[in-house]
């Protein structure tokens, strides 16, 4: 039983996937930490906004004052904004990695059976081999015991089995 044609081409289609579901993964991934970095951007955005806030107050310089408020502003609208697009990419990413290792699962039981199938066909190919040189010295043995006239005989009752040399009378 040879491994199929077709068994082959279905692990092939499996492995492109699989590497399709991980590359689709990867990007998914790089997105959400894009979005992720831009999170920790506007919170960054946030801290210098209070700070100018508070050197502000010290110093009682009110455009720094506005400044510090517009930016600690801004920076809550773009961590208002990004909190669902972080939410829906965790969950895309989350998907796409289920799908990946569904994928990896699909490929790796197409592998087993292609694998399964060329143990079988190793063990037969050894198991008609090894046929193959029993019969072969089989043969050998009886074609020895043939140029020697010799022959095996039943065993007689009670006796052990041996070969008796069998001479050709001239008569």
């Amino acid at each position: 039983m040879a491994v199929s044609r077709s068994l082959r081409r279905l692990l092939r289609i499996r492995d492109l996937e699989e590497e399709q579901g991980r590359l689709a993964l990867e990007s998914a991934l790089g997105e959400l930490r894009q979005l992720e970095n831009a999170l920790a951007a506007s919170v960054e955005r946030d801290r210098r906004g209070r700070r100018l806030v508070e050197s502000s107050v010290r110093s009682g310089e009110l455009p720094d004052r506005l400044a510090g408020l517009e930016e600690t502003r801004a920076a809550g609208r773009r961590a208002t904004a990004l909190g669902p697009r972080i939410a829906d990419a965790q969950l895309d990413a989350i998907a796409l990695r289920r799908e990946f290792l569904a994928k990896r699962v699909e490929r790796r039981q197409v592998e087993t059976l292609i694998q399964g199938a060329e143990r079988h066909d190793s063990a037969e190919a050894k198991r008609r081999g090894q046929q193959a040189l029993d019969d072969w010295f089989r043969a050998r043995l009886r074609g020895t015991e043939a140029d020697l006239g010799t022959a095996r005989t039943p065993a007689p009752e009670g006796g052990v089995q041996g070969t008796e040399h069998t001479t050709v009378r001239r008569t």
